[in-house]
């Protein structure tokens, strides 16, 4: 049995259909009962778990040969830093109980860093938990998701203008689909493998600077569409506009600033890297699309 936390998210949904085509059983994780008949319909156990609740996250996880966890982010908590580690302790808590024999955390590009790059320091604490436990460990640390760029590739399409918090324009960004990200995902828990922890990073088939982004949209759209960078002094009141909470906007303008410092990228010389077949066009245009 594989139990996959976060069943209903990009990566969840692909791992678990995945999982589904080859016959491994799957217990979907939700935290929404009135999601659960999607699951069963591929033939999914269902089991309902908030990620505070300790001992419903236990039984979700019992029985399990293989678990497959993420930590979601809440752009509006309050509190996000302390939030997002209450439910890395809650799941470390849960999987030392539930004792499977394998663990594959969603985590990212960049966890390798203890200090200064914002929202993925919750990876890197993620990590370091899950490296307590017994268990064969699996990272698959994810570059940025293409689908991240939804909100400004809508404003793009109608301005003719791409804000963009990377800077130069120029830089070459590790990027890779979200669905790619699940079927890699869904890869690895089929291997067999006996390494008692293994890190592999993911990311597309390209990178992109925020200039080839704009000439993607352009080519969607019939129109010109020009990368502008985002003067860093305006981050914050962006951010706070589109509705971040003031403490996941501290997290991701330290995360955007390491970005452009070039810290957040596959560890060097360390695991392996896989890329998914995903463009950036295919995203950029089901986004438009929809």
């Amino acid at each position: 049995m594989h139990a996959i936390l976060g069943a209903s998210g990009k990566v969840g949904r692909t791992t678990i259909a995945v999982l589904r085509k080859t016959g491994v059983p799957v217990r979907a994780i939700l935290r929404d009962a009135s999601k659960a008949q999607a699951f069963s319909d591929l033939g999914c156990e269902i089991a309902i778990a908030d990620m505070h609740d300790h001992q419903a996250l236990t039984t979700a996880f019992k029985g399990a040969s293989a678990v497959q966890v993420i930590c979601p982010v809440d752009i509006r908590a309050r509190e996000a830093d302390s939030s997002m580690r209450r439910l890395v302790n809650s799941l470390g808590e849960a999987l030392a109980v539930a004792k499977p024999q394998t663990v594959l955390a969603i985590s990212d590009y960049g966890a390798q860093h203890s200090s200064g790059t914002g929202v993925t320091l919750i990876f890197h604490a993620l990590e370091a938990r899950l490296r307590q436990l017994e268990i064969r460990l699996i990272l698959l640390r994810s570059a940025e998701h293409m689908e991240n760029w939804a909100r400004l590739a809508n404003v793009a399409a109608e301005s003719g203008r791409l804000p963009s918090f990377y800077h130069p324009l120029t830089k070459a960004l590790p990027t890779i689909s979200a669905f790619d990200v699940g079927t890699i995902a869904a890869e690895l828990l089929l291997e067999k493998h006996e390494a008692a922890a293994r890190i592999v990073h993911a990311e597309g088939p390209n990178r992109y600077t925020p200039n080839d982004v704009a000439a993607a949209i352009a080519s969607l759209v019939g129109r010109e569409v020009i990368a502008q960078p985002l003067p860093e002094t305006e981050w914050q009141a962006t951010l706070i506009r589109a509705g971040l909470s003031e403490d996941y906007t501290r997290l991701l303008v330290e995360l955007y600033l390491a970005h452009n410092a070039g810290r957040i990228d596959a560890e060097k010389d360390v695991g392996e890297l896989r890329r998914g077949k995903t463009e950036l066009t295919d995203v950029l245009r089901r986004i438009l699309n929809a």
